[in-house]
């Protein structure tokens, strides 16, 4: 069951600038829904008006069975939102500023003081509860703004780059922080993120979003087959034509005697690959990432009329490295 519809959303700034074009999208009931995108590709804008802070211009969309536009203040009963810019107050000690948030909802003060309880144990903070928020690292500020986040118990929670900044460790919990809620919790979750190995461990589905619309969406996997599963740059004289005629050979480049080929399950048609190839001085094997998915969708290729074939042209060329 979709707990987030949105039928030919639209957002235009000053009656001109198309921020978010005609977007269709469903998200289902406890999805961790990876929303990504270049920057001024419409994600901002989107989440903005799905958790009612911006109004849309045109189109229509439901969060948790209410109507943006007819019922704004249901809607943000039922959401939580961790902004990207710190929002807990420092002046306030950790449980101070969940009290706060639980007054601001109408929560009553033992189911307040309950649920508070439980937010910090479950964010890891019980023991920093008492302690001003200023004193916190940027780690501990995070984990206390998801828990701020979750006091009023929300159907849906909107997490806006929520590791942005943060060290590997501090990362690392937030990841199983969201596992968690995920999982035990059956929290719906829309996430947006310029870390790809975060999207890839975290989400159910990804949306990729440019120019204000989805150009990809599907599950890691999906989207990483669509490109092929492996990476092979070979070394060497190879008659790319020959290789372009292989079933599990999804793309062939070659730039300066290294031929890179897409390939379908390197571990199963790796050695049958070779065998077309002959003699080569080295071979390199990778797995495709959602690096490459994602300039592959969002390049500046992509808006040209050659289409999305660039893509793969850079990876050849880069060596692998990626953007």
């Amino acid at each position: 069951m979709a707990i987030i519809s949105c039928k030919e959303l639209t957002k235009r700034y000053d009656g001109k600038t198309l921020a978010v074009d005609k977007l269709g999208l469903e998200i289902e009931e406890g999805e961790v829904f990876g929303l990504l995108g270049p920057n001024g590709a419409g994600k901002t804008t989107t989440i903005s008006m799905l958790c009612t802070l911006i109004h849309s211009t045109s189109g229509t969309a439901s969060v948790a069975g209410f109507d943006i536009k007819k019922q704004p203040s249901l809607v943000r009963k039922n959401i939580g939102i961790v902004f990207q810019e710190p929002s807990v107050d420092d002046l306030l000690t950790g449980r101070e500023n969940l009290d706060l948030h639980g007054m601001l909802y109408g929560m009553e003060e033992g189911a307040r003081k309950k649920r508070i309880e439980e937010m910090l144990e479950l964010v890891g903070l019980t023991d920093r509860a008492n302690d001003l928020v200023r004193e916190y690292s940027g780690g501990m500020r995070r984990r206390l703004e998801i828990a701020r986040g979750l006091m009023h118990s929300p159907k849906v929670l909107f997490l806006d780059e929520p590791t942005l900044g943060l060290d590997p460790q501090s990362r690392t919990h937030i990841w199983d922080y969201i596992r968690t809620l995920a999982k035990e919790h059956g929290t719906t979750m829309v996430l947006t993120t310029h870390y790809m190995e975060e999207a890839d461990l975290l989400c159910n589905r990804i949306g990729i979003i440019d120019l204000g619309k989805i150009i990809a969406l599907g599950t890691p996997r999906e989207l990483k087959s669509k490109i092929g599963e492996d990476i092979v740059r070979l070394k060497g004289t190879v008659d790319a034509e020959r290789l372009r005629k292989l079933k599990f050979v999804k793309k062939v480049a070659q730039e300066d005697g290294i031929t890179t080929v897409a390939l379908v399950d390197a571990p199963s048609n790796l050695q049958a690959l070779l065998k077309e190839v002959g003699k080569v001085e080295s071979v390199e094997v990778r797995e495709v990432t959602l690096n490459d998915v994602f300039l592959h969708y969002t390049g500046k290729e992509i808006h040209k009329e050659e289409g999305e074939g660039g893509w793969f042209e850079r990876v050849a060329r880069s060596g692998g490295n990626r953007a």
